[in-house]
């Protein structure tokens, strides 16, 4: 297998951006009802991060500005069927004075297929500290994601490149070609990734894209260890989780540092540390899912 060589970064793509914003402005149906639109793909389901993205958008539409999100939880319970809108439910869990809470259900064809709970907290101040970034190269170095993966036979890699038009991923290493060996972690990934173009101001918006981006890759570091290729697997996010620390902007480069601390039953577990360019841990990120060999 020939591994592409590095390329220049890719000039910003305001368009596709745009789509990714329209894709997250839901339509208000009802009292605590949105409805948001599906991008028609051949792989068959809706992306994981657009769930994901648009039922915390729900969520957030509900709370008071002043609120800002600082962690999700949620479980991918079927497959979204990108050729219908997905209705998104919210629940007013919990309105206290420092935290509110959300649940939210996205449906269709009347089954819910995701669920999300979200909590937010008005800004007060507290103690700080954080972990030191890891010594990496830059994204320049890096290799543009979907060119690898076509690079390495996956069936996907044309159909992700496409829904992930609006982002630009850089492939830096993993336990198995690039980073060095580490016998504590056996299972890592790293990548910069960011929004190739202008988010404009709206925080929420930056939340919100960052949660697209998040479900991007990061099952894949359950690989990490293991000499497989991704068409010998079938693979589906169980759970998704994050933990928003620090305000930042999606549309600036952010590290992707990826470990697997467990595999095992034909599921994998991933934690995803993000820092921003200066060293800021901005966010954690936790996923399950299923890597099952293919009979």
């Amino acid at each position: 297998m020939r591994v592409p060589e590095p390329t220049p970064l890719r000039e910003p793509d305001q368009v596709a951006v745009d789509e990714l914003v329209a894709l997250l402005d839901l339509e208000e149906i009802d009292q605590d009802l949105y409805r948001g639109q599906s991008v028609p793909t051949p792989r068959g389901r809706v992306f994981g991060g657009q769930v994901a993205a648009q039922a915390l958008c729900a969520g957030i539409r509900t709370v008071p500005e002043e609120m800002g999100v600082h962690s999700l939880h949620s479980y991918f319970l079927l497959p979204g069927d990108p050729s219908l809108p997905i209705v998104y439910d919210v629940e007013r869990i919990r309105d206290g004075r420092s935290f509110a809470t959300r649940r939210v259900a996205a449906r269709q064809h009347g089954r819910p297929i995701y669920f999300l709970t979200a909590n937010f907290q008005r800004e007060e101040e507290g103690w700080s500290h954080q972990d030191a970034m890891p010594e990496v190269a830059r994204p320049e170095q890096g290799l543009d994601l979907v060119s690898l993966m076509t690079a390495r036979g996956n069936s996907d890699a044309e159909a992700l490149g496409r829904e992930w038009a609006s982002l630009d991923v850089r492939w830096i290493g993993n336990s198995k070609h690039g980073l060095e060996p580490d016998e504590v972690h056996p299972a890592r990934a790293r990548m910069w990734a960011r929004v190739n173009g202008d988010l404009g101001q709206d925080p929420v918006t930056h939340v919100a894209a960052f949660t697209f981006a998040s479900d991007v890759s990061l099952l894949g570091a359950t690989l990490a260890a293991h000499p497989v290729s991704p068409h010998e697997v079938q693979m589906a996010s169980l759970d998704h989780t994050i933990w928003f620390h620090r305000p930042f902007r999606a549309d600036r480069w952010w590290l992707y540092d990826q470990w697997s601390p467990s595999a095992q039953s034909a599921r994998g577990l991933a934690l995803g540390r993000i820092f921003t360019e200066d060293g800021t841990l901005v966010a954690t990120v936790a996923q399950e899912g299923l890597i099952r060999p293919r009979a």
